[in-house]
């Protein structure tokens, strides 16, 4: 597995479908509060192969280093930055879920190389994002079995208890625990772009469940009111994990997304 240097922080990656599409663009995930890569399956495999993927580690969760907190999103989106760099990818299109989805949003104030955004489960500020909903101490099997109650719609677990089941594997395994978990949400209490969006012109999809406890319904609608690009896709009866429980939903909006706004590899 490669890895980036920022300023002495290693941040591991994985790349797939290196020779899609553009050969210095490429679709990157930003992880939301100590969780693992298991968060991405969904969308990872309707996205790679028509486009090329980044999948990073998060600060602070597996493989990546993990320097004392706290972290800043800021600091987050720097890391996401190394790696693109490190990769020769001139144009980004970032897909970032709940802290990911904030990573995303600085990335973009701060640079020219995200060429789009899709965000899930994202509000403008930190206040109104509940990381307590998201994280469960990965080394408590049952606390990390309850957390799915608020993150999974109630008819999802019911039909589909085999995907809780490896949910509940792949966090055991792979989520941060708590010094990150500390790290992370420092950085979410700092953020706060909601007297900014207006300066933040990158094409942005705001991707929510209409039900999701951790970031409200309405600051999703705030986010994508405030951005000059943005544009809500709302999903009826979907918690915080709507990229797992509405995933058919959730990858046709981002293949659609994705077309419009990535080069197109003939164009020229």
């Amino acid at each position: 597995m490669p890895h980036a240097n920022n300023a002495g922080v290693e941040i591991r990656y994985e790349v797939d479908a290196p020779d899609a599409g553009d050969p210095d663009e490429a679709v990157v995930f930003c992880g939301d509060v100590g969780l693992g890569a298991w968060q991405f399956g969904w969308q990872h495999a309707a996205l790679a192969g028509p486009h090329t993927v980044i999948t990073p580690e998060t600060r602070g969760v597996g493989r990546s280093d993990a320097p004392s907190g706290p972290y800043t999103v800021e600091a987050l989106a720097s890391d996401v930055d190394a790696v693109c760099a490190a990769e020769g990818v001139r144009n980004a299109h970032l897909v970032g879920y709940g802290l990911g989805g904030m990573v995303a949003l600085a990335y973009a104030l701060a640079s020219s190389r995200p060429a789009s955004l899709s965000v899930v489960g994202t509000p403008p500020a930190g206040d109104a994002y509940n990381p307590d909903g998201v994280w469960a101490d990965p080394s408590n099997p049952t606390a990390v079995k309850g957390s799915l109650n608020g993150l999974l719609s109630e008819s999802f677990r019911e039909t589909h208890p085999d995907v809780l089941s490896r949910i509940v594997e792949w966090r055991l395994g792979e989520d941060a625990g708590r010094e990150t978990f500390e790290a992370h949400r420092a950085a979410v209490e700092g953020f706060d772009l909601s007297d900014r969006l207006y300066e933040l012109t990158t094409p942005t999809l705001v991707v929510h469940g209409a039900e999701d406890g951790v970031c409200p319904k309405t600051a999703a609608e705030g986010l994508a009111e405030g951005l000059p690009r943005g544009e809500l896709h709302s999903v009826a009866g979907a918690r915080h994990f709507v990229g797992v429980e509405a995933s058919a939903a959730v990858n046709d909006a981002l293949v659609g997304w994705l077309a419009e706004h990535a080069a197109d590899p003939f164009s020229e």
